[in-house]
Formats: C-alpha cells, structure tokens, sequence
C-alpha cells in the first residue's frame, strides 16, 4: 500500500509574522531530494479555525496554510516525526500537522 504524506505549512508564524519564501524553498527541496517529487497547492490558501486552550479567550485562532504531499511506499515513522519538529521550528509553531493516509492507485 502507498501512503500519501500532507504537510500542512502555515503562511504566518505563531507571532503573526508572515513566513519567508525561503522556508517553502527548502521545504520543496527536501521533499524533492528525499521522495522525487511533491504536489503543492500553493495557490488559493485554505483557512481553518481552531481553539488555543493556551489563551484565555474563547476567539478562534485562524491559520492560512498551504498543503504540500507526497506518495511514499514506505512510511518512515520515525523520518517524518523528527521533520514535523524541524518544521515546528523553521516556521516559529508551537506544533505542525504532517498526516499520512493510506491510499490505493487505481
């Protein structure tokens, strides 16, 4: 089975400040060097809402994000967990989300 892996990156740091080109460079071209290849729907951001129990008030926190993926034979567990911190990092989060669904080519 191949999974196909989502990185969700955010357009603004945690601090509000928008997150330099530079930093999508590298990630496209870590992507690129370790899989082959990536999709990036760059172009019309997704918006989500979600809930900071970090912050006193009941305001949502909004994220623009864009999705990068890749189809991996294998799951490296371990690869994808270390990158997700170095992610959390380079793009000033508390934490990122990096999903892996399972997927079947027809």
């Amino acid at each position: 089975m191949k999974h196909l892996v989502q990185l969700l990156l955010p357009l603004f740091d945690g601090a509000g400040a928008a997150v330099p080109k530079a930093t999508f460079d590298q990630v496209r071209y870590t992507l690129l060097e370790r899989f082959g290849g990536l999709t990036a729907y760059s172009q019309a951001p997704a918006s989500g809402l979600w809930k900071d129990e970090d912050r006193s008030t009941d305001t949502p926190v909004k994220d623009v994000i864009v999705v990068y993926e890749v189809m991996v034979d294998e799951l490296d567990t371990a690869w994808w967990a270390a990158y997700r911190q170095q992610l959390a990092e380079s793009f000033g989060q508390k934490e990122m989300v990096v999903r892996a669904l399972g997927i079947q080519l027809l």
